[in-house]
């Protein structure tokens, strides 16, 4: 595990520790931090340790300078945007690690910055097939075993935490929030598709997932094994970069209509398009979570009062204000019409017995889905790729002659 890897995973666990202690759970605080402390140390691996400590001291330091931040009193939007920034700027490093490694071993230079095996994030077909071979044969990939690990990762925010993992952790959703208000600062007027059509477009990316479900489902089981072991798997991530580094004509137009869409609607990308959104849209039916209103404290129930600013601020346009429960796939569990309701109880991230999650609480949960199981599939040995420098050398000198 590389060194930027080791840090973000300790820094937010750490955090997570810090939010259980300021919010009374003192007792789950200390076990939750003495676990933590303790796999990093069994592993006996420099860079855990190191981070452990520098994670430690950034957050004491904040706690005595920041302690709003430490504590988690801020705001749900604030604590929100602060968890995707920190989250961007981690996969920002990342891909410099990664494009300095890539880059060392083009030149036949034997790297000396280690590859960051969580880039793997973005190769879901590869971590789909992974899964379906874990399934039906048993075999545990040793390619890019921090695929497998982060699809599951993704899938489990999805059924405990509905769709946070994209209104709280995914970079691109942040990336097209700014696309968007780049948009508004020139032009302010919306340009919204009617009722009638907004539904089928949402469609699309519910077809996208089918394709790749295709893909990995289509895969015959006895085919696994060779496809795993061939050289195509084994650079999967620089094929993936290089697809995105070197656009041709058609992919280049395709990113033309993507970034299109991020300017000329809110979340326009993540409604429309985005896969790995309708797969987490549809698994977020199962989650025990969501967001409810209560008719006893909410103003237009209790008091007569004509009020919708709780739909006003939801960037998908759910008719919050109009519902009990919000079954919506669309919904993100971004906290923005719990934060806009003038009503402190009408609103809340909860189950239907009446668990609540706060914006806190959610954060602690994000976090430990997806820090805490990439930390023990680390330990457990299915997390660094096994393949040799060598190999990943010799095969990105000849990257343009390999295929399927």
């Amino acid at each position: 595990m590389s060194f930027i890897e080791s840090l973000t995973l300790i820094l937010a666990l750490t955090y997570s520790v810090s939010l259980l202690y300021w919010s009374g759970k003192k007792w789950g605080a200390a076990a939750s931090g003495v676990l933590v402390s303790a796999a990093v140390i069994s592993s006996l691996y420099w860079p855990l340790i190191a981070s452990l400590a520098i994670a430690a001291v950034i957050i004491g330091l904040v706690s005595k300078f920041q302690p709003q931040v430490a504590q988690g009193d801020m705001r749900s939007n604030n604590l929100r945007e602060g968890v995707q920034h920190l989250l961007a700027l981690s996969m920002l490093l990342v891909g410099v690690q990664f494009a300095v490694n890539s880059a060392l071993l083009k030149a036949g230079i034997t790297p000396w910055l280690m590859r960051p095996d969580v880039g793997d994030a973005f190769l879901p077909i590869a971590g789909g097939i992974e899964i379906k071979a874990i399934i039906s044969l048993g075999i545990w990939d040793q390619t890019h075993p921090a695929a497998a690990v982060m699809l599951t990762v993704v899938l489990l925010t999805g059924l405990i935490c509905k769709r946070a993992f994209c209104g709280w952790a995914c970079p691109l959703g942040l990336a097209g929030e700014y696309l968007y208000k780049l948009r508004k600062r020139f032009v302010k007027r919306e340009y919204l598709p009617p009722a009638w059509l907004d539904w089928p477009l949402r469609m699309v990316k519910y077809l996208l997932l089918l394709a790749l479900l295709y893909i990995i489902v289509g895969m015959p089981a006895q085919g696994i094994p060779d496809y795993l072991s061939g050289n195509y798997h084994k650079i999967a991530d620089l094929k993936m970069a290089l697809f995105f580094i070197t656009p041709g004509l058609v992919t280049f137009l395709c990113f033309s209509f993507i970034l299109s869409l991020a300017l000329w609607r809110r979340q326009g990308f993540c409604r429309y398009i985005c896969p790995y959104g309708a797969l987490l849209g549809l698994v977020s039916f199962l989650s025990p979570f969501k967001i409810r209103r209560n008719t006893q404290h909410c103003l237009i129930d209790s008091k007569g009062m004509n009020c919708d600013k709780c739909s006003r601020a939801c960037p998908a346009n759910i008719s919050v204000h109009s519902q009990i429960n919000i079954r919506s796939d669309e919904c993100q569990a971004c906290m923005r019409c719990v934060s806009a309701c003038p009503t402190k109880e009408a609103l809340q991230f909860s189950t239907r017995n009446g668990i609540k999650l706060s914006a806190r609480g959610l954060t602690i949960a994000l976090m430990a889905l997806l820090f805490l199981v990439p930390l023990i599939a680390y330990l457990c040995g299915f997390w660094v790729s096994q393949t040799p420098t060598e190999t990943r050398m010799y095969l990105i000198q000849h990257l343009n002659s390999i295929g399927h």
